[in-house]
């Protein structure tokens, strides 16, 4: 069973910044053959999800945004390609809207979805807010999701932000 955990940048080690690195670069660089930097600048300003398998090997992760302009932005969804279809995506992502409600309820959470991912995402309540359009060889469609204005525990449940 994966292991999530969240992380402020600054408190990710450099075991975990690593691995973190290796699973984004092993799908977005190497399998989706789109040659990218994913070292954009914008990953000090986020919170990481980390999943971990019961080996401690990296085996999901994500980041999310605090609101600008009134929305959450989430990026950098990925599982390992070893994990897929086992349910993995789909408990990340619910941990995501989880700490999105905790922390800014209310606050749309919005993302760029890869476009043969939209069902997915649709069954998380997001919704296309744009038609399909090329970003980096990759078809995208921005995805919004409303959250209900519940106020949960700013904390997360697991993980080292504590």
């Amino acid at each position: 069973m994966m292991k999530l955990e969240w992380y402020a940048f600054d408190k990710l080690d450099v075991g975990a910044l690593y691995a973190l690195l290796c699973l984004r670069a092993q799908v977005f660089v190497v399998e989706q053959e789109c040659p990218y930097a994913d070292a954009d600048g914008l990953d000090p300003r986020a919170y990481h999800l980390l999943g971990w398998d019961d080996e401690r090997t990296l085996i999901a992760c994500a980041r999310v945004f605090p609101p600008e302009k009134g929305r959450v932005r989430v990026g950098r969804i990925v599982v390992a390609p070893s994990q897929r279809g086992n349910g993995d995506g789909h408990l990340l992502l619910e941990e995501i809207l989880q700490f999105c409600r905790g922390r800014w309820p209310g606050a749309p959470v919005a993302l760029a979805a890869q476009a043969h991912l939209t069902r997915f995402y649709g069954e998380h309540g997001f919704v296309a807010e744009s038609e399909p359009y090329d970003e980096d060889g990759i078809l995208h469609v921005d995805m919004v999701r409303t959250l209900p204005q519940v106020q949960l525990s700013p904390e997360p449940l697991n993980g080292p932000l504590r």
